[in-house]
């Protein structure tokens, strides 16, 4: 018990803060109440009573937003590899070759479909 101690207490810690956060924000917050605060809002679009095209959002927002996880998932698989890249030896090369490759093929086909031309 004593090898978890530090984690208990850590977790204690950081559920007392969570907790005194959280009442001292419903405490001392502001309470000004209007429609624009409770108003929808996504991705840079103002929401209209009628919407505009059927009420479909352009789909850039959203390959531009799947090609930042795709790269910072890419990112998070090279640093391990790179830091022991010694101890793997040449399979584990062959292997992110293969990695980078299939992400640049998805990457070309976006840009060649324009999807990262904006308008």
């Amino acid at each position: 018990m004593n090898l978890y101690a530090p984690l208990v207490g850590l977790l204690a810690l950081s559920g007392g803060f969570m907790a005194i956060a959280i009442m001292l924000s419903a405490v001392i917050g502001p309470r000004r109440h209007n429609k624009a605060k409770y108003s929808a809002y996504e991705c840079g679009v103002e929401s209209t009573p009628q919407p505009v095209g059927g009420g479909r959002l352009p789909v850039k927002y959203y390959i531009t937003a799947m090609l930042f996880i795709i790269f910072d998932i890419e990112i998070v698989f090279l640093y391990p590899w790179a830091v022991s890249f010694n101890q793997m030896g040449i399979f584990a090369l062959v292997e992110m070759i293969l990695f980078i490759v299939t992400v640049l093929v998805a990457y070309v086909y976006v840009v060649r479909r324009g999807g990262l031309t904006w308008e």
